[in-house]
């Protein structure tokens, strides 16, 4: 499976990842420190109703009063898996979730972004932290 970027041609390409982490995003070609990855795209939803929410896991708050819920598999950014050494950060500009490198990532790279306190201790801690990054 492919995740496409008009604009660049195929940059990323969806398939699993390491050991209980799923499908996860990998890059196809170098990409430098800085440079825009792709947006975080989905259903905009009241984030009050995002909060009550059970079971989501694909919910990117944009602010107080809106999320994000990007379940939809069109979302190519839903691919990018838990780091604890990330390499991309998530950015809201105007109501948008930018995706930018931290620092330059080779092709064959796994995209990997920090999901933040409140997901890691909901989701992640009690299986056990599984990304690449070592502790």
């Amino acid at each position: 499976m492919k995740a496409t970027d008009t604009a660049q041609g195929e940059r990323f390409e969806i398939r699993e990842g390491r050991p209980g982490t799923g499908l996860g995003l990998y890059a196809t070609e170098d990409i430098k420190k800085g440079d825009f990855i792709l947006e975080y795209t989905g259903k905009k939803i009241p984030t009050k109703v995002a909060d009550e929410m059970d079971e989501a896991r694909y919910l990117f708050e944009v602010d107080e009063k809106w999320t994000i819920d990007g379940e939809h598999e069109s979302n190519t950014a839903r691919y990018i898996n838990h780091s604890c050494k990330p390499n991309v950060e998530a950015e809201v500009h105007d109501g948008h979730i930018l995706i930018t490198a931290t620092r330059g990532i080779k092709a064959g790279e796994e995209l990997g972004i920090d999901y933040g306190e409140e997901y890691y201790d909901e989701f992640i801690k009690p299986g056990g932290c599984k990304c690449a990054a070592k502790k």
